[in-house]
Parts: structure tokens; sequence; C-alpha cells
């Protein structure tokens, strides 16, 4: 019998993804922090720059956990460092050169979390590396951080020191790498998240979705195939409800009777997800049952992506296809979070 899954390397990898959100939420704190606290306005201009870059980067982290699939919480170690972190900026201990220098820090902790989210998905399953792809934007923005921030900590440090301005030999030198780290964030990165619609959350799904019945089928592993399938059961339940709760209500007046037949093909998908889950992972029945079940979903997804998509694109504004991406993605977490209790 295929239990609840329980996986100790995949909650491994949620708790880091919880940690990495509340650190996110402090750099924002700190951004806000320091653009009151300078008076120079290249500088400001700078923190500024990347005040609105970690608010985009926060809902990157927010989309990723949803996609994961796994909620966490952050760690109590995690979180009683930020809270020391965030007492110490607040306060008048550390001087301003010492508070940029922390900041500092904190986003080279931040891009070495994500790095290792990433190697450590490449080891557990090629469905986590899917779901974490837009990871990438927050690594390589954290890393072009970085480089300007050594640049405003020569600023800050030699004004501090000397009384003087810094020359700027270096500064233009810490430029070039800020902007050859941004040149990867465009390469390795795909759309700004507050340009993603509900046909690009949906199909992130879809794709996922697929990884994890390729995961499955190919395995000889009944530990692995169980685990795969725990991941599926939960993402094929949450996916479906969120969208019977947010997208087939909208689509409904104009997408008219296809609607309910999206309805009906979810509703056939989780009776035979929970006939699954009473089998023996190890059987060949067990991989038969899941053929049956990936024909139906794929045969779903072509009609979503083929027709329902279009529909969408016809019958709302881009606004409106964004936002009803912002419904979805709360309706699962919300889903998500019920699950976890």
């Amino acid at each position: 019998m295929v239990s609840t899954l329980d996986d100790t390397k995949r909650m491994a990898i949620a708790s880091k993804l919880a940690d990495m959100k509340a650190l996110q939420e402090l750099l924002i704190k700190n951004d806000e922090k320091l653009l009151s606290a300078i008076d120079d306005p290249e500088i400001r201009e700078r923190f500024q720059d990347m005040l609105r870059d970690d608010q985009n980067n926060l809902k990157v982290l927010n989309d990723v956990t949803v996609n994961y699939g796994v909620q966490s919480q952050v760690s109590e170690t995690v979180q009683k460092m930020l809270d020391e972190v965030e007492k110490l900026m607040d306060g008048q201990e550390l001087t301003l050169l010492d508070k940029v220098s922390q900041h500092e820090l904190l986003k080279h902790k931040q891009t070495m979390s994500g790095i290792l989210i990433h190697k450590a998905a490449q080891v557990v399953g090629a469905d986590i590396e899917a779901a974490i792809l837009p990871l990438n934007t927050v690594n390589f923005e954290n890393r072009a951080h970085q480089e300007q921030l050594k640049g405003v900590i020569e600023l800050v440090g030699v004004s501090q020191l000397t009384g003087k301005e810094a020359k700027q030999g270096l500064w233009a030198r810490v430029q070039d790498a800020m902007m050859a780290a941004t040149g990867a964030v465009g390469s390795m990165t795909g759309m700004n998240e507050d340009e993603m619609t509900i046909q690009n959350v949906l199909r992130m799904d879809h794709q996922k979705v697929n990884v994890l019945f390729m995961e499955i089928l190919q395995s000889d592993d009944s530990q692995k195939i169980q685990e795969y399938f725990g991941q599926l059961y939960k993402d094929l339940f949450v996916h479906s409800k969120a969208e019977e709760e947010t997208v087939y209500p909208t689509v409904r007046p104009f997408y008219g009777d296809d609607t309910q037949e999206l309805y009906d093909e979810q509703a056939e998908a989780r009776q035979l997800l929970d006939k699954i889950k009473s089998m023996n992972p190890g059987s060949a029945e067990f991989k038969d049952e899941i053929k049956k079940l990936q024909a139906a979903i794929m045969d779903h997804v072509r009609q979503e992506e083929s027709t329902m998509f279009g529909a969408i694109r016809n019958n709302c504004s881009d606004d409106q296809q964004k936002q009803l991406a912002t419904e979805f993605k709360a309706a699962k977490q919300k889903l998500q979070e019920e699950m976890a209790k």
C-alpha cells in the first residue's frame, strides 16, 4: 500500500526553502533601513533597485514553495539568527559600514542556500529540479547584489575611515562584475514573476507532473516509486482542487460545456489516484494503472493548453490573467497547508 509521503529528503529541502523565505523578508527590511540611512544619491539608487529586486524575489520564493508542493516552517536556529541580526540592524551598536557589511554577508548566505537547494534537487529528483527552476532568478540576482554591496562597502568604508571619497577605479570594476552577473540572470531565468499569467503557472504544474510520471515509469525501485507517487498524489490533488476553486468558475462563462468536461475528468483522476494509492508500488499492476492515469492527465492537459488557454487569452485582459494566477497560487498554498496539518 502506498502511504502518505513523508520523505525526509524532500522535507529537508522544504525546510531550507522556508529558511530562505524568512531571510528574504529580513533582506527587504534591511534594504529599507539602509536606504533611509544613506544620503549619497548614487548609493540610494542602488539600494532602491535592490529593494525592488528583493521584493520580487520574495514573490518568486513563494511561487517556488507552492510549486514544490511540500510546506515547512523556518527552523528555530535560523529564526533565532535572523532575530539577532534584525536587532543589530535596528540598534546603534553597529556603524553604517558594519550594517552594510552584515547585509552583504546575508546576501552571500542566501546565494549559497539557493545553490545548495539546486544541488540537492539534482540528487533527490527531477521533479524537484523542475519545480525550483525559478529559483535561478533569486540566486543570480543575489550574486549581482553582492557585487554591488562590495562597492558600497568600499565607498562607505573609505569615507568612514578617512573622511574622503574613495577613488572610483575599484567601483568601476565592481560595476563590471555586477553587470556580468546580471547578464547571467537574463540568460538563466525566465520571465519576471510579475509577468506570470495563469497559463504560465498552470503550464509549470503540468511540466512537473509529467516529470513525475516519467520518474515512476522509469524506476524499478519500489521505494523511489512510492516517493514519486506520494508527490504526484499531492500535486495532482492540490492542482485540481485549486483549478476548481479559481480557474474553472472564471472560464465557464466563455468556455461553456467544455468546462464541465474538465471538472469530470479531474474527479475521475482523483478516484484513480485513490485506487492506485491502495496498491503495491512494486507490482506490475501498479504501473499499468499509472499509465492509465498518465494518459488521462495528459489528455486533460492537452485540452487545457490547446483550447482553454486560448479562450482565456481571448476573453481576459493581461491584468485579469495575472490576477487569476495569483488567486490560483493562493488556493494551492492554502490546500497544501491544510494537507500538511
